[in-house]
């Protein structure tokens, strides 16, 4: 609930750095902001912040006659019960420093602040910008409350306790487009939830990351080679490899495209493709076997016949064959 130190914050982050490039498998090149919006996991200040307000929010909405902390708050607290600790503004002080007294609700802290608050009014303070059209604040669990007080009916608390988790969702999600921007050429916004694609095979859910970062194996995409090479497209070699020349218009991927990517027309930051698990699947496939995005000494890529009528010829017997009968017949 309480912000860690500053030694403690540097050591997460400096792990935190390093998890996004070990879930999504893309290069050490690929900007940490894009690192962190392909995994899916905010920077741990944002996510430091985020805990803290979920705290907080759990904290003024507990009923205080449960929960010890609520209990302490100032009585100008906006809640729908009037109980609070006995002399709530004294016992908690008392071996405390002097300068330590309680927030008042409806009071901003200071800036510069001029006292030491409690730290359970400071975590309180922070679910203030979220309770905006509130005049009190609901209780969850309050069917827990005994003698119950009249109370508006538990499913209005629980969905306003919803919407105010919500709120303190949106504004982690505006807070890290705003203060961690990725590069101009990428464009998915930044998302809480696991990607969909992330659920298929490591090693093709890799490539689709690397693929949508512009850092992957792809012509148009040479981070680890000089930044002047040729961007053109190997197999085709009419336009830029990018990755959405080698999904939807590479000429040399044509025949596979017309049989695996049924539905699959764009692959931008908006497209359905990205909520979708039949046309990942399918995106998946073409992947393999189109081979791209793959090192390319891995797999060299082929490219497929462009007439459905194939020229028989006889099949290649392995070599070892032609040595297992070499022996029998000696």
């Amino acid at each position: 609930m309480f912000t860690p130190s500053v030694g403690t914050t540097t050591r997460l982050d400096t792990f935190w750095r390093k998890v996004p490039r070990w879930t999504t498998n893309c290069f050490s090149a690929t900007p940490t902001g894009i690192l962190w919006v392909e995994s899916c996991l905010p920077p741990v200040s944002l996510l430091i912040a985020h805990r803290q307000r979920l705290a907080a929010l759990r904290v003024v909405c507990s009923p205080p006659s449960l929960n010890p902390a609520t209990a302490r708050l100032h009585p100008s607290f906006p809640s729908l019960s009037a109980h609070r600790a006995p002399d709530s503004s004294r016992a908690i002080t008392r071996v405390l420093s002097s300068v330590y007294l309680p927030l008042h609700w409806r009071t901003p802290r200071p800036v510069p602040p001029i006292r030491n608050h409690l730290p359970v009014d400071a975590v309180a303070h922070r679910t203030i910008p979220f309770t905006l059209g509130l005049s009190r604040m609901r209780m969850i669990n309050s069917h827990l409350v005994s003698p119950a007080p009249v109370l508006p009916p538990q499913s209005l608390m629980d969905s306003t306790y919803s919407a105010l988790k919500k709120r303190v969702r949106e504004a982690l999600l505006e807070e890290w487009a705003s203060l961690f921007p990725t590069p101009g050429y990428y464009l998915h916004p930044p998302a809480l939830d696991p990607r969909p694609f992330m659920g298929l095979g490591r090693f093709v859910a890799g490539r689709i990351h690397q693929m949508r970062a512009g850092k992957s194996y792809l012509a148009a995409h040479p981070t680890w080679r000089s930044p002047n090479a040729d961007t053109t497209c190997s197999r085709c070699g009419l336009e830029p490899e990018t990755f959405e020349h080698a999904i939807l218009s590479c000429p040399s991927r044509q025949h596979s495209r017309s049989r695996l990517l049924h539905g699959v027309t764009d692959v931008g930051p908006e497209a359905p493709l990205w909520s979708s698990l039949p046309l990942l699947k399918r995106l998946a496939t073409f992947i393999g076997v189109t081979s791209t995005g793959f090192p390319p000494t891995m797999f060299p890529p082929t490219t497929p016949p462009s007439s459905p009528l194939f020229s028989l010829s006889p099949p290649r017997v392995p070599a070892l064959v032609f040595r297992v009968f070499s022996l029998a017949e000696v």
